[in-house]
């Protein structure tokens, strides 16, 4: 490992100066802030205090030659808006700066010779592994790349590929769950696309949860304001006697939610409604604030970068983690 910056003095810190301040060799020093050999843990924590108190910074092309390494992570989406990819990327990025690792973030726009362009870039870095992630749920084929994967949000078709994925079903089911224990009897549900598994997945949950509560079918239509106003005209026609009405987005929320004051409906007195997605632009902006389902993207994203780690360190997983949905409750379903 070679110097460092200037410590207080104007001199610079070589890792001699860590080593003997810390009464190692240089080696052990090296391998203490490397985090590499077979060392104490209190010789590991005794180097790096002389390095702190030295203002010893180990440079980065060294420490990456002497591990074999480049302590970088690539993560390659297809979510242009950064709606899902962002909130992922900060949770990874927790993980990854405990080691002291930086993440790559590329966008491939869902467009295939972009992303095969990205993949081809990665490795040329030598980037330690790679977290995908997309907009949409659906599985996507695997990457073919020689380093670990983690697939984050949207798994891969091979089920033996280590995958972090949002428990829908789960999160449908909370919602409606809540909708029954406020006293609610007569609910529906109105979602995006019935091509999206996400739509399928969420509608399928809360029909079987609501059980004779249901009045349906759940509609399907698109993950939009203007669907969700649509929706409430449709809905009260076929069940005037509606009280509660999930809904699979929270954009879909916000829609019911102005359609039904413009119809003098009260939210949540007539008409309780719950959001999915707890998007802080369109629950918070709701009037009244949504209640509705947090996915919990960060965390995703941590114990993504926490699998990539573990491959990386030699102890791959396999298969899909499914992390449960946090429901946050709101003025529109429990009166202020």
């Amino acid at each position: 490992m070679t110097s460092s910056p200037a410590g207080r003095t104007g001199a610079v810190v070589r890792i001699t100066d860590v080593a003997a301040l810390a009464g190692v060799s240089p080696g052990t020093a090296s391998k203490a802030l490397n985090d590499t050999g077979q060392l104490r843990r209190e010789t590991r924590e005794r180097v790096r205090r002389a390095a702190e108190q030295l203002g010893f910074t180990p440079d980065g092309r060294a420490r990456a030659l002497s591990s074999g390494r480049s302590y970088t992570v690539g993560l390659v989406t297809t979510d242009s808006s950064g709606r899902f990819s962002i909130p992922i990327m900060l949770g990874a990025e927790d993980a990854l700066s405990a080691g002291e690792m930086a993440l790559l973030l590329c966008d491939t726009r869902d467009d295939p010779l972009r992303e095969q362009h990205y993949l081809r870039t990665l490795l040329a870095r030598r980037v330690d592994g790679i977290i995908v992630t997309g907009r949409r749920t659906e599985p996507r084929p695997p990457i073919a790349v020689p380093i670990p994967v983690v697939y984050a949000f949207n798994g891969s078709t091979d089920p033996a590929d280590a995958s972090v994925l949002v428990d829908d079903r789960g999160g449908a089911a909370s919602a409606v769950t809540h909708l029954t224990d406020v006293g609610r009897s007569a609910i529906t549900h109105v979602t995006g696309p019935e091509r999206h598994r996400s739509a399928v997945e969420r509608a399928t949950a809360a029909t079987e949860t609501a059980g004779a509560a249901f009045r349906g079918p759940p509609l399907y239509g698109e993950w939009s304001e203007r669907w969700g106003r649509q929706a409430v005209d449709l809905l009260l026609r076929a069940h005037p006697d509606l009280d509660a009405i999930s809904c699979g987005s929270d954009q879909i929320a916000r829609g019911v939610c102005d359609r039904l004051r413009e119809l003098g409906s009260r939210i949540p007195e007539d008409v309780a409604v719950t959001g999915f997605d707890n998007w802080d632009v369109m629950a918070l902006a709701c009037r009244p604030p949504l209640t509705t389902v947090d996915l919990e993207l960060e965390e995703l994203g941590r114990r993504a970068a926490r699998m990539l780690l573990d491959a990386v360190g030699g102890r791959p997983h396999s298969g899909a983690l499914e992390l449960t949905t946090r429901l946050v409750v709101r003025g529109s379903t429990l009166p202020d």
